[in-house]
């Protein structure tokens, strides 16, 4: 990935298929350009293939009622509310307030996927990043902090207190199977993030150089190998998890993206997955995040 390439733009290609892999500066950036910038990233980690178990634009990887365009269609509603998310961060808003933006998301997101509830950590995690980057536009950042550094201090503690009131899916496993999920990786400030995806992404970036699927799919196979993915947890418990993990390493450590025929290995893995019904939502969502952070990071200094 060119380190040039900065993120901001007020006409990104929300229905492309690919990651806009150059976007033309727009000057200071927006609580309207970050959310540019967050939807370009979910449609980017929607379009990246093979990734085990997921919806790509060719199949529907472990799932039966999600295809690509309702990911894509849930996408593009979410943009509105980034923005108000990044807006809140700019007047350092509190927990609650970016609570209620998240359930009004919630509701506009299950209306235009006729109920389907397709990016629910999407709305939390890169939500959380938005509101972030709005504290980093607002100058109210510390120096040197990163928007996982930012997320840990202003919302971390309340973060771990609504965890123990929320009752999803992803909660409810971590719970049983005594993993962080989701909220305790945000209150930490997404260290699977900044530890895993984003090194793992940068260093594929820089070897491959144009191909950029190709780098995420070495990041996503990366946090696979490493995340607790509650979404593996409730499919297939600890040992539809372990299984991931395991299939994830072997693919790293037989070459990742550098071994011959990659594509090869990694596909079956992915039908592995799909023949189990196993779908890594939360490593998805993290590969987004990565590729929005990796984004935000190369952007002008604020």
């Amino acid at each position: 990935m060119p380190r040039n390439a900065l993120p901001w733009s007020t006409h990104v290609n929300r229905r492309a298929d690919c990651f806009p892999e150059t976007l033309p500066i727009a000057g200071h950036p927006t609580p309207s350009h970050v959310a540019d910038l967050a939807v370009a990233c979910l449609l980017a980690a929607i379009a990246t293939w093979p990734k085990p178990g997921l919806v790509s634009h060719l199949d529907n990887g472990g799932h039966t009622d999600i295809d690509a365009q309702i990911l894509r269609d849930s996408a593009v509603a979410l943009e509105p509310f980034f923005a108000e998310l990044a807006h809140a961060g700019t007047r350092n808003a509190r927990m609650p307030a970016l609570r209620r933006i998240g359930v009004r998301a919630e509701h506009r997101l299950l209306n235009a996927t006729g109920g389907v509830n397709t990016h629910h950590g999407a709305i939390f995690g890169l939500g959380l990043l938005c509101a972030a980057a709005g504290v980093r536009i607002a100058n109210r950042a510390r120096e040197h902090e990163t928007l996982g550094g930012i997320v840990a201090r202003l919302w971390g503690s309340e973060i771990m207190a609504g965890a123990r009131r929320t009752a999803s899916h992803g909660a409810a496993v971590a719970r049983r199977y005594g993993a962080g999920g989701a909220r305790a990786e945000a209150a930490q400030g997404f260290p699977k993030l900044y530890q895993v995806g984003l090194p793992a992404l940068r260093l594929a970036s820089g070897v491959v150089g144009d191909q950029f699927e190709e780098a995420r799919v070495h990041a996503c196979f990366a946090l696979l190998a490493r995340l607790e993915d509650t979404n593996l947890l409730y499919r297939g418990g600890i040992e539809g998890l372990r299984f991931a993990q395991q299939e994830a390493r072997a693919f790293l450590a037989a070459g990742s993206i550098w071994q011959r025929e990659w594509w090869l290995a990694a596909s079956a893995i992915h039908a592995r997955f799909v023949a189990r019904k196993l779908s890594p939502g939360g490593t998805a969502n993290l590969l987004a995040m990565s590729l929005f952070v990796d984004r935000w990071d190369t952007g002008p200094t604020l």
